[in-house]
């Protein structure tokens, strides 16, 4: 019988080092745009060797990093084989992202300090997902290190495009087949294993109009105001959303989000061309092909309305819902056993309206579920916000999930 109070005491013993392992990762900003994240990869593959994970540098060419709208992408892989038989057991792929949206305003931290106040340590992907690098990592040294696995083999992932839709990340490396896990654990939250998650599609808008003189503003024509028009009706619609809803328990109703827009050039002139970016999430029941094309219908049709003005419509994102594949159950049992037991509490199933690069593996047939190290909610993680954070005992606790359940899933 498996004494999994020995995984306990390894990740307790090498607590500070792990801790001290995810502060300097968080130290190397990653901010996405503008995307350049291969030196973050080149001081997490230090850290790795250093550890003894022999660390694959696998750097995508400039040109299709360009293409994807970043700067630099290193992809790095961690491959632990065990035992002597080639193709016994099972190969399990843990996935965690780098990349992430620019700190913004309204920090009391220092977004890139890794500082440790009451039992949270701060800064950005603190929470989303620098701290799965470690999670991850050190369940790999724990499980080598107590339970000395002979079949099987695991896969540390590390990617950097997650925010950008995870194409020159997760979707190259699988397209040039340099991975094929046949199970794989994704960055996630402790307190429960979610199996299904919103898709989502963004889109830029760019509104064309006529410049003016705003002394005869007649002369020209104001792509704000049309762009206003365009805005109530989106903003209309997304109320209709909340009428629609998905059976997947922990996921609501389709919504939109406009993230940004900017335009005009100058107080005394009327602006002629206005451009905002629409965030739209899809619930798994959706069809994206569908909801591109009523988006697009809405857009043009209210642009129609004002002479004169003409719109472009660019899909910056598509991220498709991920639907569970009934292959994941040996993933969701193991993290439900072990979580029940280190937590204390039952650790559900459920979807999220987040999107991630599981759904990636998903599609090419890889069954996938998403945990890792985080609180109950995206709120209390902050983020995406100031002062993102993570309670280290959550990544104490997700570290020993994660190494029990490994434990489990290769013998």
């Amino acid at each position: 019988m498996t004494d999994y109070l020995k995984f306990d005491a390894w990740i307790d013993a090498h607590f500070d080092e792990q801790v001290a392992f995810l502060q300097a990762l968080i130290r190397v900003p990653t901010d996405t745009p503008p995307g350049n994240n291969a030196p973050h990869a080149d001081q997490t593959a230090y850290l790795l060797n250093a550890m003894g994970l022999q660390t694959e540098k696998h750097p995508v060419p400039q040109a299709e990093v360009n293409a994807a709208g970043l700067a630099s992408i290193t992809n790095l892989i961690v491959r632990r084989k065990y035992g002597q038989q080639a193709g016994a057991g099972k190969t399990i792929l843990l996935n965690a992202h780098g990349d992430v949206v620019p700190p913004g305003e309204g920090w009391t931290k220092d977004p890139y300090g890794g500082e440790i106040t009451d039992g949270k340590i701060y800064g950005r992907a603190a929470a989303v997902s620098k701290c799965d690098f470690s999670t991850y990592a050190f369940a790999v040294r724990a499980l080598e290190a107590v339970a000395k696995p002979t079949r099987g083999s695991v896969e540390l992932l590390f990617t950097y495009d997650e925010e950008f839709g995870g194409e020159v990340g997760p979707v190259w490396l699988l397209r040039h087949h340099i991975i094929k896990p046949d199970l794989m654990i994704a960055a996630g939250f402790s307190y429960q294993v979610i199996t299904a998650h919103n898709g989502c599609l963004q889109m830029e808008v760019t509104v064309h109009g006529k410049m003016a003189h705003a002394a005869i503003p007649d002369s020209g024509v104001d792509a704000l105001q049309a762009a206003t028009k365009i805005l109530t009706a989106l903003y209309a619609q997304n109320t209709l959303y909340k009428q629609i809803s998905s059976k997947v328990e922990g996921i609501t109703h389709p919504y939109l989000n406009v993230g940004t827009i900017e335009g005009g050039t100058n107080t005394n002139v009327v602006p002629g061309r206005v451009s905002f970016k629409v965030d739209r999430r899809m619930i798994p029941e959706e069809n994206p092909t569908d909801v591109e094309a009523a988006l697009r219908k809405i857009i043009s049709e209210t642009a129609a309305q004002t002479p004169g003005v003409s719109v472009d419509i660019k899909r910056i994102l598509l991220a498709r819902a991920m639907q569970p594949l009934p292959g994941n159950q040996p993933l969701v049992d193991a993290i439900q056993k072990h979580g029940q037991a280190i937590f204390g509490e039952d650790i559900p199933a459920l979807g999220t309206p987040l999107y991630t690069d599981v759904r990636l593996f998903c599609e090419a047939g890889i069954p996938g579920v998403i945990y890792g190290a985080g609180p109950r909610t995206v709120l209390e993680s902050h983020a995406k916000r100031a002062d993102e954070r993570l309670d280290l005992d959550d990544l104490r606790r997700a570290t020993k999930v994660i190494a029990r359940a490994l434990s489990d899933l290769l013998t």
